[in-house]
């Protein structure tokens, strides 16, 4: 199939150029998908920056896919042509290891990611920053109808990197507390979640701007700044749980005295190190927690909660041709809060 995709050249790792490639052919197992739109990932930052130093050029990123299906294997039983569907960050695994049998295939150790990754076939995946993708049905999802499919996206990286470990840790316990630390792509949706499970959420920021948007437009109960001491002892020991989506270096003891006894922090962003006292943890009887994204049964079933409570990410709408502003934009934590590219639009 010839489709159209956009490519980070080597030479140029900054900048994204229209390319013109073939996709493989569909097997058996496989969903081919037109797609419509694509979520902007600090991910698709890093690979085109090459700051892991493991880019593969020339590189299509994207992880945050919603489409349209066009063909199907013969094997295929949950998709038809014209389902609205989606893929996010990884297109295989081994499907033979206890995280695969357990459908929590995103910690497969052969996991192949959705871009820049050597798939089982020996070809390097290439992402949503084109107009087609073919995956294997275990890694594709069915949007509910309705669901629009511009708002669909986000949900496959931002939403389920949240909505993992909140259900983890029964955090969807209605008149609880939760504490979310960023307000950008996956913090607002932490706060969206936890609003659904009917808690009470505060908000904590740097940035005393993100006060009103927090509390008037997507509904925090409260709003705190991480830097004010007064304000951070005046919630010590008052919140069941805590979601953690700073990606930069932060103190992780002012954080923890805030939870009750036996409350959980969840961390979903990667800090360069976490430094704290061990008593944070032990007097409290504290849980510090990590988490990626999700499995597949976890990805389907959080995009058939956000369909069935209208959930909705909050985002900006973008063409291709703008996508390099774009990701200089993310770099600067100048959106709100999700970029997502019209792909269906791009390419006429």
């Amino acid at each position: 199939m010839l489709i159209r995709e956009f490519e980070i050249n080597m030479r140029h790792a900054l900048y994204i150029y229209p390319t013109v490639l073939f996709t493989r052919a569909v097997q058996s197992d496989d969903v081919s998908l037109r797609i419509t739109h694509c979520g902007v990932c600090f991910a698709d930052v890093v690979w085109t920056r090459n700051m892991h130093s493991d880019s593969i050029y020339p590189l299509v990123p994207g992880h945050e896919i919603a489409g349209v299906v066009t063909e199907v294997g013969a094997d295929v039983k949950g998709f038809k042509v014209g389902d609205n569907v989606g893929v996010g960050t990884y297109v295989n695994s081994c499907q033979d290891c206890e995280n695969c049998h357990s459908f929590l295939e995103n910690y497969c150790p052969k996991s192949v990611l959705t871009f820049n990754r050597v798939d089982k076939n020996g070809t390097i995946t290439k992402g949503g920053y084109s107009t087609h993708i073919v995956v294997p049905e275990r890694y594709c999802f069915k949007i509910p109808d309705g669901y629009p499919l511009e708002k669909a996206a986000p949900l496959l990286c931002a939403g389920i990197t949240v909505y993992t470990p909140m259900m983890r840790h029964n955090m969807n316990q209605p008149g609880k507390s939760l504490g979310v630390i960023g307000l950008g792509g996956l913090g607002h949706m932490a706060v969206k979640f936890g609003k659904a499970f009917g808690l009470k959420v505060t908000v904590f920021s740097t940035s005393e701007s993100k006060r009103d948007e927090a509390i008037n437009h997507l509904g925090a109960d409260n709003f705190v700044i991480s830097s004010d001491t007064q304000q951070m002892e005046s919630l010590k020991s008052s919140l069941h749980f805590i979601v953690d989506t700073a990606a930069g270096d932060h103190p992780f003891d002012p954080y923890l005295s805030l939870l009750k006894i036996g409350g959980v922090m969840a961390i979903v962003g990667f800090p360069s190190e976490i430094k704290m006292h061990p008593a944070s943890l032990n007097l409290g009887a504290r849980t510090l927690s990590g988490s990626i994204v999700g499995g597949t049964k976890d990805i389907q079933a959080m995009v058939n909660f956000c369909a069935a409570n209208k959930i909705y990410p909050e985002i900006e709408i973008i063409k291709m041709d703008y996508i390099n502003e774009a990701l200089q934009r993310l770099v600067n934590r100048d959106v709100k809060y999700r970029f997502v590219i019209d792909i269906q639009n791009s390419f006429q």
